[in-house]
């Protein structure tokens, strides 16, 4: 297995999230996070995740608060976990292009579920746009 840190060449996403916090709010977001790391447990990226449901909650808590902070709401992540470096964050796990479409196949279900946030047809459009340009900055296996 070649563990060499791989380097998207698009680099990181070139947009800032769309700022729909205060359209959203924060109880949806740890509600489809938490619908979507639920969804894990289906998919071959299951063993990138905690095993107790406790610890998997606590994980799909922190995305919905990263998730509201980019999108222009309070800081909730950086409050309690620091500077969110979400690529460094993630390096010591095996993301390839295959992880990456598992985790954004779970994404885009979860957020069909919850559908799609109550967001018009255009902003869920501009939503999953830098979700799927996020999630390709977090790929780092060839």
């Amino acid at each position: 297995m070649d563990n060499q840190i791989y380097i998207p060449p698009e680099g990181p996403p070139q947009k800032s999230a769309p700022q729909f916090f205060d359209q959203i709010g924060l109880e949806q977001l740890y509600e489809m996070s938490w619908i979507q790391y639920q969804l894990f447990r289906k998919t071959p990226i299951n063993g990138l995740f905690p095993e107790r449901d406790a610890d998997l909650k606590k994980a799909s808590e922190k995305q919905a608060e990263f998730m509201y902070g980019v999108m222009g709401g309070p800081k909730l992540y950086i409050q309690k976990h620091g500077p969110p470096r979400m690529r460094a964050r993630h390096i010591p796990f095996h993301i390839d292009e295959a992880a990456k479409n598992a985790w954004l196949d779970c994404y885009k279900k979860a957020f069909t579920q919850c559908e799609g946030l109550g967001l018009n047809a255009t902003d869920q459009e501009e939503l999953l746009s830098w979700i799927e340009s996020f999630s390709a900055w977090m790929v780092n296996r060839g």
